[in-house]
């Protein structure tokens, strides 16, 4: 039987991650209802798609998350498959900060590694020069 007034205390430990959680789920709701494959939708064009006329690494995240939402795989990684690699990623690294929350101490995860930044900064670069390049089959990662 746990002490008395340690319930409270692990709630309100998990409070963050439950926060983040939300607010995931209710963007998501949002994206769904918004429907970003509508063309002049609630939702604005990518600013850097916009001004430049480039896809930067971000573009077609919210149209893959609304495939993916409505259960379209292949549309999903049509729009942004390294944005959908991630998602196991990101989805491991909030499990584990809400295990660490509720244990009252830090659990490390791949965010934690030394080398997570540059591997994330090469990803992100490498996918955005790809995805603009002029030739098949790199044309068609455009969005």
């Amino acid at each position: 039987m746990a002490a008395r007034g340690t319930a409270p205390v692990a709630f309100a430990a998990l409070l963050p991650p439950l926060a983040a959680a939300s607010a995931v789920a209710l963007g998501c709701g949002f994206v769904v209802w918004a429907d970003p494959t509508t063309p002049g939708g609630v939702l604005p064009v990518c600013p850097t798609k916009a001004l430049l006329g480039i896809d930067c690494p971000g573009c077609g995240a919210l149209r893959m998350t609304y495939s993916l939402l409505r259960g379209d795989l292949p549309a999903a990684l049509h729009y942004n498959a390294v944005a959908l690699a991630t998602l196991p990623l990101l989805l491991y690294a909030w499990a584990a900060w809400t295990v660490g929350r509720w244990r009252g101490h830090q659990v490390r995860s791949w965010q934690h590694r030394r080398w997570a930044p540059t591997v994330a900064l090469v990803v992100t670069l490498t996918w955005w020069v790809v995805r603009n390049l002029p030739m098949r089959p790199f044309s068609d990662l455009r969005v």
